[in-house]
């Protein structure tokens, strides 16, 4: 974890002060492979166990017109948090703005509109939207199996 090279570093609270309380994905994925090779195995550089089992998962959804999923980002939540219309009419934020995910954007195969992936621990979600974050729907949403 080189903190100095994150694009959120002004923002992000810092694995020391939050604790391990798991506000950030990527801080709780390295605490939790200490001792191995470290971050260089990270989906960061070359893929790890945690990323390939996220791809595996979003795969898995089945979406058809979805590209493969091959690489994932840290994304902060004041970033992806889009505000999504439920059927009946309630408006509604699904992440945490101080937390880091992980997560991607990819086009929707023959379309002008993008799907936007988020992950943590707990949750896959995948979105679709128009330019700039607009217009967002929940394409899914689901509990990931542990």
């Amino acid at each position: 974890m080189n903190c100095s090279e994150c694009s959120e570093k002004e923002t992000c609270p810092g694995c020391e002060k939050i604790g391990g309380d798991g506000k950030c994905v990527i801080a709780a994925c390295a605490a939790a492979h200490a001792g191995e090779s470290g971050c260089e195995s990270c989906h960061f550089f070359d893929g790890c166990g945690t990323s390939e089992q996220l791809f595996r998962e979003f795969k898995a959804l089945g979406i058809e017109d979805m590209p493969e999923i091959t690489y994932l980002n840290a994304l902060p939540g004041h970033f992806i948090n889009l505000e999504y219309t439920l059927p009946g009419g309630r408006k509604v934020k699904l992440w945490d703005d101080k937390r880091i995910y992980w997560g991607n954007q990819v086009e929707k195969k023959g379309s002008d509109r993008c799907y936007g992936l988020t992950a943590d621990e707990n949750y896959l979600l995948v979105c679709e939207y128009g330019c700039g974050g607009s217009d967002p729907e929940i394409v899914c949403f689901r509990r990931r199996k542990k």
